[in-house]
Protein backbone atom coordinates (compact mmCIF):
# COMPACT_ATOMS: atom_id res chain seq x y z
CA UNK A 1 0.00 0.00 0.00
CA UNK A 2 1.60 3.26 -0.89
CA UNK A 3 1.71 6.46 1.40
CA UNK A 4 -1.73 8.23 2.13
CA UNK A 5 -2.13 11.47 0.00
CA UNK A 6 -3.25 14.72 1.21
CA UNK A 7 -5.39 16.12 -1.78
CA UNK A 8 -6.59 19.66 -1.17
CA UNK A 9 -9.27 20.68 -3.82
CA UNK A 10 -9.63 24.54 -4.76
CA UNK A 11 -12.01 24.00 -7.70
CA UNK A 12 -15.12 25.24 -6.75
CA UNK A 13 -17.54 21.96 -7.70
CA UNK A 14 -14.74 19.10 -7.56
CA UNK A 15 -16.89 16.64 -5.17
CA UNK A 16 -19.72 19.16 -4.95
CA UNK A 17 -22.59 17.89 -7.26
CA UNK A 18 -21.39 14.26 -7.27
CA UNK A 19 -19.16 12.37 -4.62
CA UNK A 20 -17.81 9.71 -6.35
CA UNK A 21 -14.87 11.23 -7.18
CA UNK A 22 -14.25 11.86 -3.43
CA UNK A 23 -15.54 8.52 -2.24
CA UNK A 24 -12.89 6.92 -5.21
CA UNK A 25 -10.27 8.93 -3.46
CA UNK A 26 -10.87 8.02 -0.32
CA UNK A 27 -11.01 4.42 -0.67
CA UNK A 28 -7.41 4.41 -2.47
CA UNK A 29 -5.99 5.71 0.96
CA UNK A 30 -6.30 9.72 0.39
CA UNK A 31 -7.51 12.31 2.52
CA UNK A 32 -9.54 14.57 0.56
CA UNK A 33 -10.56 18.72 1.45
CA UNK A 34 -13.06 19.97 -0.64
CA UNK A 35 -13.45 23.87 -0.92
CA UNK A 36 -14.94 25.51 1.97
CA UNK A 37 -15.83 28.77 0.39
CA UNK A 38 -17.37 27.76 -2.78
CA UNK A 39 -15.45 30.31 -5.07
CA UNK A 40 -11.93 30.90 -6.48
CA UNK A 41 -9.43 30.61 -3.82
CA UNK A 42 -6.82 33.61 -3.28
CA UNK A 43 -3.38 32.96 -3.21
CA UNK A 44 -2.91 33.15 0.92
CA UNK A 45 -6.13 31.06 1.11
CA UNK A 46 -4.48 27.83 -1.18
CA UNK A 47 -1.69 28.04 0.99
CA UNK A 48 -3.08 28.29 4.53
CA UNK A 49 -5.70 25.46 2.82
CA UNK A 50 -3.10 23.62 1.03
CA UNK A 51 -0.06 23.98 3.11
CA UNK A 52 0.64 20.27 3.57
CA UNK A 53 -1.15 18.74 0.60
CA UNK A 54 0.22 16.07 -1.99
CA UNK A 55 -1.87 17.14 -4.57
CA UNK A 56 -3.61 20.45 -5.93
CA UNK A 57 -6.80 20.10 -7.64
CA UNK A 58 -7.76 23.52 -9.56
CA UNK A 59 -10.36 25.40 -10.91
CA UNK A 60 -10.35 28.52 -12.18
CA UNK A 61 -8.10 29.47 -8.95
CA UNK A 62 -4.80 31.14 -10.37
CA UNK A 63 -1.68 29.45 -9.00
CA UNK A 64 1.60 31.60 -9.67
CA UNK A 65 4.82 30.20 -9.24
CA UNK A 66 5.52 32.04 -5.82
CA UNK A 67 2.66 30.39 -4.46
CA UNK A 68 3.60 26.87 -5.48
CA UNK A 69 6.62 27.52 -4.14
CA UNK A 70 5.36 27.51 -0.57
CA UNK A 71 3.58 24.36 -1.00
CA UNK A 72 6.39 22.41 0.43
CA UNK A 73 5.04 18.82 -0.03
CA UNK A 74 3.12 19.51 -3.64
CA UNK A 75 3.78 16.88 -6.22
CA UNK A 76 0.88 16.91 -8.73
CA UNK A 77 -1.63 19.62 -9.69
CA UNK A 78 -4.65 18.46 -11.52
CA UNK A 79 -7.08 21.06 -13.60
CA UNK A 80 -10.57 19.70 -12.74
CA UNK A 81 -10.74 20.86 -16.76
CA UNK A 82 -8.75 21.42 -19.70
CA UNK A 83 -7.11 24.74 -19.73
CA UNK A 84 -4.29 25.91 -17.45
CA UNK A 85 -3.75 29.28 -18.53
CA UNK A 86 -4.40 29.91 -14.37
CA UNK A 87 -0.96 27.96 -13.68
CA UNK A 88 2.20 29.17 -14.20
CA UNK A 89 3.48 25.48 -15.76
CA UNK A 90 6.73 25.69 -16.67
CA UNK A 91 7.78 26.75 -12.93
CA UNK A 92 5.87 23.75 -11.88
CA UNK A 93 7.39 21.48 -14.37
CA UNK A 94 10.60 23.14 -13.23
CA UNK A 95 10.03 22.10 -10.13
CA UNK A 96 9.34 18.56 -10.52
CA UNK A 97 5.70 19.11 -9.86
CA UNK A 98 3.49 17.24 -12.29
CA UNK A 99 0.69 18.55 -13.77
CA UNK A 100 -2.46 16.57 -15.67
CA UNK A 101 -6.07 17.76 -16.73
CA UNK A 102 -9.40 16.66 -17.92
CA UNK A 103 -9.50 17.21 -22.00
CA UNK A 104 -12.89 17.02 -23.32
CA UNK A 105 -14.75 15.84 -19.74
CA UNK A 106 -16.97 18.72 -20.21
CA UNK A 107 -17.32 19.39 -24.07
CA UNK A 108 -20.74 17.92 -25.29
CA UNK A 109 -21.97 20.32 -21.90
CA UNK A 110 -20.08 23.42 -22.30
CA UNK A 111 -21.86 22.58 -26.34
CA UNK A 112 -25.25 22.53 -24.98
CA UNK A 113 -24.75 25.82 -22.84
CA UNK A 114 -23.43 27.65 -25.41
CA UNK A 115 -26.30 26.87 -28.00
CA UNK A 116 -28.42 27.82 -25.50
CA UNK A 117 -27.11 31.16 -25.41
CA UNK A 118 -27.09 31.53 -28.73
CA UNK A 119 -30.73 30.51 -28.99
CA UNK A 120 -31.31 32.18 -26.05
CA UNK A 121 -29.74 36.10 -27.60
CA UNK A 122 -31.43 35.01 -31.36
CA UNK A 123 -34.83 34.53 -29.90
CA UNK A 124 -34.55 36.77 -27.29
CA UNK A 125 -35.68 34.11 -25.02
CA UNK A 126 -34.60 35.98 -21.37
CA UNK A 127 -35.11 39.29 -23.07
CA UNK A 128 -39.02 38.56 -23.61
CA UNK A 129 -39.34 36.44 -19.95
CA UNK A 130 -38.07 39.66 -18.03
CA UNK A 131 -40.52 41.67 -20.17
CA UNK A 132 -43.58 39.72 -19.25
CA UNK A 133 -42.54 39.51 -15.84
CA UNK A 134 -42.73 43.54 -15.46
CA UNK A 135 -46.25 43.17 -17.00
CA UNK A 136 -45.34 44.12 -21.09
CA UNK A 137 -46.89 41.64 -23.26
CA UNK A 138 -44.73 42.24 -26.65
CA UNK A 139 -43.18 39.89 -28.95
CA UNK A 140 -40.05 40.77 -29.41
CA UNK A 141 -38.88 39.93 -33.33
CA UNK A 142 -35.95 37.79 -33.47
CA UNK A 143 -33.59 35.96 -35.88
CA UNK A 144 -34.06 31.86 -36.97
CA UNK A 145 -30.87 29.84 -36.77
CA UNK A 146 -31.80 27.73 -40.38
CA UNK A 147 -29.45 29.24 -42.76
CA UNK A 148 -27.42 30.57 -41.07
CA UNK A 149 -23.55 30.73 -40.81
CA UNK A 150 -21.76 29.88 -37.65
CA UNK A 151 -18.32 30.76 -37.04
CA UNK A 152 -16.33 28.95 -34.81
CA UNK A 153 -12.84 30.00 -33.18
CA UNK A 154 -11.12 27.18 -32.12
CA UNK A 155 -11.75 23.58 -33.47
CA UNK A 156 -11.13 21.69 -30.31
CA UNK A 157 -13.32 18.66 -28.32
CA UNK A 158 -16.09 21.38 -27.89
CA UNK A 159 -15.83 23.87 -31.09
CA UNK A 160 -16.52 20.52 -32.85
CA UNK A 161 -19.30 19.24 -30.60
CA UNK A 162 -20.72 22.96 -31.27
CA UNK A 163 -20.52 22.32 -35.04
CA UNK A 164 -22.30 18.76 -34.63
CA UNK A 165 -24.99 21.00 -33.32
CA UNK A 166 -25.10 23.81 -35.41
CA UNK A 167 -25.54 20.81 -38.68
CA UNK A 168 -28.41 19.79 -36.64
CA UNK A 169 -29.78 23.15 -37.26
CA UNK A 170 -29.61 23.09 -40.97
CA UNK A 171 -26.55 25.86 -40.76
CA UNK A 172 -23.59 26.99 -42.92
CA UNK A 173 -20.19 25.89 -40.60
CA UNK A 174 -16.82 28.02 -40.56
CA UNK A 175 -14.16 27.29 -38.35
CA UNK A 176 -10.35 28.82 -37.20
CA UNK A 177 -8.04 26.93 -35.73
CA UNK A 178 -3.67 26.44 -36.02
CA UNK A 179 -4.79 22.56 -36.03
CA UNK A 180 -7.42 21.20 -38.53
CA UNK A 181 -8.96 18.31 -38.00
CA UNK A 182 -9.57 15.62 -40.29
CA UNK A 183 -13.06 14.92 -38.99
CA UNK A 184 -14.41 18.63 -38.92
CA UNK A 185 -15.83 17.79 -43.02
CA UNK A 186 -18.02 15.02 -41.99
CA UNK A 187 -19.89 17.65 -39.76
CA UNK A 188 -19.90 20.53 -43.02
CA UNK A 189 -16.79 22.56 -40.90
CA UNK A 190 -14.84 24.40 -43.47
CA UNK A 191 -11.81 26.33 -41.98
CA UNK A 192 -10.50 29.69 -43.18
CA UNK A 193 -9.08 32.60 -42.08
CA UNK A 194 -9.80 34.42 -38.92
CA UNK A 195 -10.82 37.69 -40.30
CA UNK A 196 -13.04 36.13 -43.01
CA UNK A 197 -14.66 34.12 -40.60
CA UNK A 198 -15.36 37.16 -38.29
CA UNK A 199 -16.67 38.88 -41.45
CA UNK A 200 -19.16 36.32 -42.79
CA UNK A 201 -20.50 34.87 -39.74
CA UNK A 202 -24.05 35.60 -38.30
CA UNK A 203 -22.89 33.82 -34.97
CA UNK A 204 -19.77 33.90 -33.70
CA UNK A 205 -18.68 31.19 -30.91
CA UNK A 206 -14.94 31.33 -29.62
CA UNK A 207 -13.85 27.67 -27.81
CA UNK A 208 -10.03 28.90 -28.10
CA UNK A 209 -7.70 28.53 -25.34
CA UNK A 210 -6.12 31.47 -23.88
CA UNK A 211 -2.96 31.88 -24.48
CA UNK A 212 -0.02 34.45 -25.30
CA UNK A 213 -1.42 34.13 -29.04
CA UNK A 214 -5.45 34.75 -28.24
CA UNK A 215 -5.62 37.45 -25.40
CA UNK A 216 -7.19 39.61 -26.44
CA UNK A 217 -7.69 37.92 -30.12
CA UNK A 218 -10.93 39.79 -30.71
CA UNK A 219 -10.28 43.82 -30.50
CA UNK A 220 -11.85 46.48 -31.60
CA UNK A 221 -10.57 45.49 -35.41
CA UNK A 222 -11.77 42.67 -35.43
CA UNK A 223 -15.76 43.96 -34.03
CA UNK A 224 -15.71 46.43 -36.54
CA UNK A 225 -15.37 43.49 -38.98
CA UNK A 226 -18.40 41.71 -37.71
CA UNK A 227 -22.30 42.51 -39.47
CA UNK A 228 -23.99 44.34 -37.48
CA UNK A 229 -26.54 41.93 -36.70
CA UNK A 230 -23.90 39.41 -35.71
CA UNK A 231 -23.87 38.12 -32.29
CA UNK A 232 -20.46 37.17 -30.22
CA UNK A 233 -20.88 34.28 -27.82
CA UNK A 234 -17.85 33.42 -25.65
CA UNK A 235 -17.74 29.97 -23.39
CA UNK A 236 -13.89 29.97 -23.68
CA UNK A 237 -12.17 32.31 -21.43
CA UNK A 238 -12.93 36.26 -20.82
CA UNK A 239 -9.01 37.07 -21.87
CA UNK A 240 -9.64 36.76 -25.42
CA UNK A 241 -12.26 39.44 -25.86
CA UNK A 242 -10.80 43.00 -25.57
CA UNK A 243 -13.17 43.46 -22.75
CA UNK A 244 -13.12 47.47 -23.39
CA UNK A 245 -13.99 47.25 -26.78
CA UNK A 246 -16.34 45.11 -26.31
CA UNK A 247 -18.03 47.85 -24.50
CA UNK A 248 -17.92 50.36 -26.62
CA UNK A 249 -19.03 48.25 -29.59
CA UNK A 250 -21.96 47.01 -27.59
CA UNK A 251 -23.01 50.73 -26.58
CA UNK A 252 -22.94 51.67 -29.87
CA UNK A 253 -25.03 49.25 -31.39
CA UNK A 254 -22.22 47.62 -33.26
CA UNK A 255 -23.16 44.18 -32.99
CA UNK A 256 -26.44 42.60 -31.69
CA UNK A 257 -25.77 40.49 -28.49
CA UNK A 258 -23.29 39.43 -26.74
CA UNK A 259 -23.42 36.27 -24.62
CA UNK A 260 -20.57 34.96 -22.24
CA UNK A 261 -20.26 32.16 -19.59
CA UNK A 262 -16.35 33.41 -18.35
CA UNK A 263 -16.70 36.74 -17.39
CA UNK A 264 -13.33 38.37 -16.03
CA UNK A 265 -13.32 36.90 -12.48
CA UNK A 266 -15.84 34.96 -10.31
CA UNK A 267 -17.74 36.55 -9.02
CA UNK A 268 -18.27 39.25 -11.29
CA UNK A 269 -17.97 43.28 -10.34
CA UNK A 270 -21.17 44.95 -11.21
CA UNK A 271 -20.65 46.36 -15.14
CA UNK A 272 -23.38 48.43 -17.25
CA UNK A 273 -22.80 45.62 -19.99
CA UNK A 274 -25.10 43.34 -17.54
CA UNK A 275 -27.63 45.74 -17.43
CA UNK A 276 -28.26 45.82 -21.36
CA UNK A 277 -31.10 43.96 -23.03
CA UNK A 278 -28.90 41.96 -25.24
CA UNK A 279 -26.38 41.10 -22.80
CA UNK A 280 -26.20 37.54 -21.26
CA UNK A 281 -24.17 36.48 -18.45
CA UNK A 282 -24.01 33.06 -16.89
CA UNK A 283 -21.94 32.32 -14.16
CA UNK A 284 -19.43 30.08 -15.55
CA UNK A 285 -22.17 26.75 -15.74
CA UNK A 286 -20.52 25.03 -18.47
CA UNK A 287 -19.46 22.20 -17.05
CA UNK A 288 -22.27 22.37 -13.97
CA UNK A 289 -24.35 19.31 -14.96
CA UNK A 290 -24.44 15.99 -12.64
CA UNK A 291 -22.87 14.64 -15.68
CA UNK A 292 -20.07 16.57 -16.52
CA UNK A 293 -19.07 16.69 -13.16
CA UNK A 294 -18.90 13.19 -12.78
CA UNK A 295 -16.62 12.77 -15.68
CA UNK A 296 -14.76 15.20 -14.75
CA UNK A 297 -14.00 14.64 -11.07
CA UNK A 298 -13.61 10.87 -12.16
CA UNK A 299 -10.66 11.90 -14.65
CA UNK A 300 -9.32 14.17 -11.86
CA UNK A 301 -9.19 11.08 -9.47
CA UNK A 302 -7.57 8.85 -11.70
CA UNK A 303 -4.77 10.94 -12.28
CA UNK A 304 -4.08 11.39 -9.32
CA UNK A 305 -4.41 7.70 -8.07
CA UNK A 306 -1.80 6.87 -10.79
CA UNK A 307 0.85 9.37 -9.40
CA UNK A 308 0.27 8.26 -6.20
CA UNK A 309 0.59 4.10 -7.39
CA UNK A 310 3.96 5.28 -9.04
CA UNK A 311 2.54 5.15 -12.47
CA UNK A 312 2.09 8.18 -15.16
CA UNK A 313 -1.20 10.01 -15.14
CA UNK A 314 -3.24 9.38 -17.52
CA UNK A 315 -3.67 13.19 -18.79
CA UNK A 316 -0.25 13.90 -18.00
CA UNK A 317 1.30 17.34 -19.42
CA UNK A 318 4.74 17.48 -20.49
CA UNK A 319 7.28 20.70 -22.18
CA UNK A 320 5.72 19.23 -25.13
CA UNK A 321 2.35 20.58 -24.42
CA UNK A 322 3.63 24.08 -23.33
CA UNK A 323 3.23 25.10 -27.25
CA UNK A 324 -0.69 25.15 -26.85
CA UNK A 325 -0.85 26.55 -23.71
CA UNK A 326 1.31 29.59 -23.70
Amino acid sequence: MSEKWVVASCAATFGVFRHEPVEYLEDAGCEVRINPYGRPLRPQEIVDFAADADVLVLGNDRLNASTMRRLKKLKLIVRHGAGIDGIDFRDALEAGIMVANTPGANAEETADLTFGLILDLERKITQSVNSLRSGVWEKACGRSLFGKTIGIIGVGDIGMAVARRAMGFGMDIIGNDIVQRNEAAAVGLLYTSLNDLISRADIISIHAPLTSATKNLIGAKELRLMKKEAVLVNTARAGIVRSQALEKALLAGQLAGYATDVPDKEPPNPSALFELPNVLVTPHIGSATYEANYHMGMAVAHNIIAAKDGRRPPNLLTYADQVRFS
